[in-house]
């Protein structure tokens, strides 16, 4: 262990990566990441000492923060009782990962397949509606990111769908609610619900809703830009789907489990699906673990016919372990509510502060602990600062943004054209403050970008 440590120090962990590291959606060899040595709570910091505030929150899963003792306790804890166990077996943390998860699901989403992530999720999500249904189709929204296995980045309506699209996935892609930039010419929030419940309801009439297993959407748009909902919105694609006999699936992996204010995002239209996925924040991403949770009518089609599919990992003892610990803490430190109080009381106000301040600042939008600024040349005719899907020197405006917060001791998430703000749910009103700050240094960069 010492000769790791002495060798673990920045040159040789940047020399390794670079070595031997193949990083997601990448060019390899025009790629620097930063070698960290360490995280807690709301930050992280690399070999040289330079603290950032994590407005990430890794990849928006870090829920609770960096290395909460409760939870890195209990992984300790179950690692050194039981490390794992075939899926096949009725296992303690396993049984009680599930049964918590039920508790806080929307209706009565009671059973629970456990999946290593959220992709895999989704994927089993539609296999489940298939089989249910015996239809091929699936919906899903043209600004909705999914996950980036074979069916799921079909099913991704965004840019990061493009190097992979085999457009045989038995997928259509619909146009969902977004007024700042609406599809419908729509005017007024009432508008652009009724006039993409119209869309939606004409993309079932012509794909032929006797085809169509499911149609699956995030309940606020995560990846693809922070879009929450009109009120409405939800409860209609509610109505069309029982009324065609399609399945509805709502991806929560990104907005579940407190991110939005609320234990999921569902909850705040009161709209419960057949199926919802999970994964992020279920355990803080302090290890892999996603999921599935299914309404008794789809879990009733599998009663007496075998499931056809499953996961050497699925319901993996550390991860579940970590589940119960982090629902736990949840629920004990009232992390649900402060990602609720956050959003309304700082986060959605001073965001919209630095909105007045920086033209470059088009709309601000969110909830909780997860918002968005959409960053715009000229914020009359709302021409995003950098081009749909930029890369290279079309993307410098976003890339000097990220570098200005970066040099602050902020550590942005940038996607397209715009900022997400997501913050663990747990950060606290200093160093949201503190992330305003920077935040304000960083406008004035795009601000220079403007045309």
């Amino acid at each position: 262990m010492d000769n790791y440590a002495r060798l673990m120090n920045k040159d040789t962990v940047k020399a390794a990566d670079r070595a031997h590291v193949f990083h997601s959606w990448s060019a390899q060899e025009l790629i620097d990441p930063l070698a960290v040595a360490g995280a807690e709570g709301s930050y992280f910091w690399d070999y040289d000492g330079n603290r950032y505030l994590d407005f990430s929150s890794a990849l928006v899963y870090t829920n609770i923060g960096y290395q909460h003792p409760k939870v890195v306790a209990a992984i300790q804890e179950q690692a050194a009782k039981l490390c794992t166990l075939a899926p096949g077996f009725a296992v303690d943390v396993r049984s009680e990962a599930a049964r918590l998860i039920a508790e806080r699901t929307p209706g009565d989403l009671d059973k629970i397949f456990f999946t290593n992530g959220g992709a895999e999720a989704v994927e089993n999500a539609v296999r489940m509606a298939r089989v249910h249904t015996g239809r091929p189709k699936v919906l899903s929204a043209y600004r909705s990111y999914h996950g980036a296995t074979s069916g799921a980045i079909n099913l991704t309506g965004d840019a990061r769908r493009f190097g992979n699209d085999s457009a045989t996935a038995g997928v259509v892609h619909f146009w969902g609610p977004f007024l700042y930039r609406s599809p419908f010419h729509a005017t007024t929030e009432a508008e652009e619900c009724e006039r993409a419940l119209r869309h939606l309801e004409d993309t079932v009439v012509f794909e032929g809703p006797a085809s169509i297993a499911a149609v699956v959407l995030e309940p606020v748009v995560g990846a693809a830009g922070v879009l929450v909902p009109p009120p409405g919105y939800l409860a209609g694609v509610r109505e069309i789907c029982d009324r065609h006999g399609i399945v509805l699936v709502l991806d929560e992996v990104m907005v579940g489990f407190g991110r939005t204010g609320a234990w999921f995002a569902a909850d705040h239209w009161e709209v419960v699906p057949d199926l919802l996925t999970f994964a992020k924040g279920v355990n803080s991403g302090y290890l892999p673990l996603g999921g599935v949770a299914i309404s008794p009518a789809i879990a009733e089609t599998f009663a007496r016919r075998p499931y056809p599919g499953g996961l050497t990992y699925s319901g993996h003892v550390l991860a579940c372990a970590a589940a119960v610990a982090t629902l736990g803490v949840m629920a004990e430190e009232g992390v649900v509510e402060q990602s609720a109080r956050t959003g309304a009381e700082l986060l959605g106000p001073g965001l919209a502060e630095l909105a007045e301040r920086h033209p470059c600042v088009g709309e601000v939008r969110g909830m909780g602990t997860f918002w968005a600024l959409e960053l715009v040349r000229d914020p009359a005719t709302r021409e995003p600062l950098v081009p749909y899907a930029a890369s290279g020197a079309a993307a410098a405006p976003m890339a000097a943004f990220a570098e200005a917060c970066k040099k602050g001791g902020l550590w942005p998430l940038t996607a397209g054209n715009r900022l997400h703000v997501a913050p663990p749910c747990t950060v606290s009103a200093e160093d949201v403050a503190r992330g305003l700050e920077i935040l304000d240094g960083a406008l004035a960069v795009a601000d220079a970008h403007m045309a």
